[in-house]
């Protein structure tokens, strides 16, 4: 039996007006009340004022020691229980049977200018499901998905997001003992592949029923008005097309999300989960940012189609709603559209293509080998390409600074004729801008990351909102920030990233 500690309580209005709707309503099979685990000196560490302001919360929020103590985990809303949810899942190509939040504490739900959203605190100690773990996170990985949660925000990619991080000199044992933090994290739903699995695993067929309901009826009202298998079969094809559109964006923009398993990946579409994630710095379709995935399972070219078995392990799940492969296996299969389509779209909008010509995908095929060839920094050779096209307008030379990125410079050579021979007289200028508004000068890369921790370790926080600041904006300038904006250094290439946090 998990015991509740008692703990003060707090009663802020902005949390109790819809505390107990969302998710928290589906009851006991779904949501068991767990109250947090304090901690001793909590202290601010990274607050998110922009996203605050979104969701209407008060001016003063950061000033207020009980908001202060309610996100460390050291009250509990006055007017209805907090709780964990249970689900299972795949890792790593096993399945693993039950999981749940392990050291997620959902604070309820709140109504704001953007809707609904559920409010969850990741680090506030143990729950039912923490399978003999101690329901902590480290400042280390509170601070990157704090930052990371508001950088793929920043892209215009679905994520969830991070209201604040808050920490305490409590002392947390990893690899080594380090000190604890706990990140508040919001999304409009946390409800993942793995709890549909959960159910259809232990014969819940009710439980399963009122989950895909409440997925419909609360985040895809289009859908309310189909009735039985009818309704699951087009939720699971909403999924797909969501999760092949989040494939798209990761690739584009090089993101590796490290750990692809069934019960990280969002209902909704959603980013979920930030642990040993990476924005590439040198491109390699290879790259493994996981030092825990020893067999590559999630590299980063592997994980569009890691998505698309991850979708018929949904589909394996809702089957109970749905009886008949047939249609279940059309709504899973439409992603083998829907993804290439999706990937050809965002390249040509990183190249300032127009329209769609045969032979654009042989065409970034080949950029991306020449790319791979001499481990062309991703990032940095976008915006470049970007700023050469728009240069290109009025000089002979613009294509240099592209060019000098390349080992094999003859390899680049040939590859820009044939691009400038795709993108024809079209006015550069206006290409160039509409690109520099697609490829972001700046990312949430490991070596950034790692110096903002280092600081935040010392007690020093600024880097941690200097960089929420610019992630913010990663296509503008920032000019007082444009080291950030340049080739990782070579140190960076040491830090290991793993599933410990």
């Amino acid at each position: 039996m998990f015991h509740r500690p008692a703990i003060p309580t707090v009663e802020l209005p902005w949390l109790s007006a819809s505390g107990n709707a969302g998710f928290a309503a589906l009851g006991a099979s779904f949501a068991t009340p767990t109250s947090p685990t304090p901690l001793p000196a909590p202290h601010w560490v990274g607050c998110n004022d922009a996203f605050r302001a979104q969701l209407g919360l008060p001016n003063e929020l950061w000033q207020q020691q009980e908001v202060l103590e309610l996100l460390t985990g050291n009250r509990e809303p006055a007017n209805h229980a907090t709780y964990a949810s249970v689900y299972s899942g795949h890792q790593f190509g096993h399945w693993a049977g039950q999981l749940g939040d392990g050291r997620a504490l959902n604070l309820g739900a709140i109504q704001s200018p953007i809707g609904l959203h559920e409010l969850q605190l990741k680090g506030a100690g143990p729950t039912p499901y923490s399978r003999r773990g101690d329901g902590r996170a480290v400042l280390r990985s509170s601070i990157r998905e704090f930052l990371a949660s508001e950088a793929m925000h920043g892209l215009g990619i679905s994520t969830t997001r991070a209201l604040c991080v808050t920490g305490s000199p409590a002392h947390v044992h990893r690899e080594e003992v380090e000190t604890a933090a706990v990140v508040t994290r919001i999304a409009p739903s946390f409800v993942r592949f793995g709890h549909f699995e959960h159910f259809a695993a232990n014969g819940q067929i009710d439980e399963l029923r009122t989950l895909a309901d409440h997925v419909v009826a609360e985040h895809v009202p289009k859908l309310q008005a189909m009735q039985g298998a009818q309704r699951y079969v087009a939720l699971l094809h909403e999924v797909t097309q969501r999760t092949a559109a989040l494939m798209a964006d990761w690739q584009a923009v090089g993101f590796c999300h490290g750990v692809m398993n069934t019960d990280n990946m969002s209902i909704l579409g959603l980013t979920l989960d930030y642990g040993p994630f990476q924005f590439m710095d040198g491109f390699d379709a290879n790259h493994i940012c996981n030092h825990s995935d020893h067999q590559g399972r999630y590299a980063y070219a592997r994980q569009p189609q890691i998505a698309y078995w991850n979708l018929f392990c949904l589909g394996q799940a809702l089957m109970p709603l749905i009886d008949e492969q047939g249609p279940a296996l059309a709504a899973l299969e439409s992603y083998k559209q829907a993804f290439p389509e999706a990937m050809d779209q965002r390249m040509r909008d990183k190249l300032g293509l127009q329209g769609a010509h045969e032979g654009d995908r042989t065409l970034v095929e080949d950029l991306l080998q020449a790319l791979q060839q001499d481990h062309v920094d991703y990032t940095v050779f976008w915006r470049r390409l970007s700023i050469a096209v728009r240069e290109s307008a009025h000089s002979s030379h613009a294509f240099e600074p592209v060019r000098d990125l390349f080992l094999h410079r003859e390899v680049f050579d040939a590859w820009c004729t044939r691009y400038l021979d795709r993108l024809g007289a079209i006015d550069r200028q206006a290409t160039g801008d509409a690109m520099l508004r697609t490829n972001p000068k700046y990312i949430l890369r490991n070596h950034l990351g790692e110096l903002a921790i280092r600081q935040a370790k010392a007690g020093n926080f600024a880097m941690v909102q200097d960089l929420l600041h610019v992630l913010h904006s990663p296509f503008d300038e920032h000019p007082t920030y444009e080291t950030w904006a340049g080739l990782a250094p070579e140190w960076a290439s040491s830090i290991e990233i793993s599933c410990s946090s």
